[in-house]
């Protein structure tokens, strides 16, 4: 990993505490931004590190908060996004412990497939995210099967889902739960006339 990629070294142990905490709620968020914006438009770690020209194991630790990415890999990594670098910068603790979150509270993004992804909670510390996705008629996740790190379980609540797990296509209808690893070559695809809305659970590890 290049200096040019990661800017100066932090070491957080011989900081204040404050800070310390501070500066690691900090990365843990952007970090976290970084995360969202690249599944919210279908991009795997490869992908984005083609388009941006950064190493997979640099976003990997920028996006778990465990590198400091310099102003100009921030730069960068906003620009192969979409976005500007402000957009990575969000504000408010991570830390913060939210016991509800109001529907009014989630955050919506709609997927380069137009998936509308609803991120009721990201929870880093426990590694585990739950959202509310909908699939309007002849959209999904991605045009073809994808990999990543973590487990996923999904539940229908409305409407008929396909989930294709390692070229095998499993129908799901309301009611109805999956759950493999997100290292299996998996699609998501709504291939029917109405709305499909899941609730997806995505685990950080296997």
């Amino acid at each position: 990993m290049s200096q040019s990629e990661t800017g100066a070294s932090i070491d957080l142990p011989h900081l204040s505490g404050e800070i310390a905490e501070t500066t690691a709620n900090t990365l843990v968020a952007i970090g976290l931004r970084i995360r969202e914006l690249r599944q919210a438009r279908g991009l795997t770690l490869q992908e984005l590190a083609d388009v941006s020209g950064l190493s997979p194991s640099m976003l990997s630790l920028v996006e778990r908060g465990r590198a400091s990415p310099s102003i100009g890999s921030l730069i960068v990594i906003a620009s192969a996004l979409g976005v500007t670098m402000s957009d990575l910068l969000v504000s408010g603790s991570v830390a913060e412990e939210k016991i509800v979150v109001r529907a009014s509270e989630a955050r919506v993004v709609e997927t380069a497939q137009h998936v509308v992804r609803r991120l009721m909670r990201d929870d880093r510390s426990r590694g585990v995210s739950v959202a509310v996705n909908e699939y309007a008629p002849h959209t999904g996740s991605a045009e073809h099967p994808i990999t990543h790190d973590g487990f996923e379980y999904g539940f229908v609540l409305q409407g008929e889902l396909t989930v294709e797990v390692d070229g095998i296509k499993h129908v799901l209808r309301q009611g109805d739960l999956i759950a493999y690893s997100s290292r299996r070559k998996h699609k998501l695809w709504n291939h029917g006339k109405t709305k499909v809305r899941t609730l997806w659970f995505n685990l950080d590890r296997d």
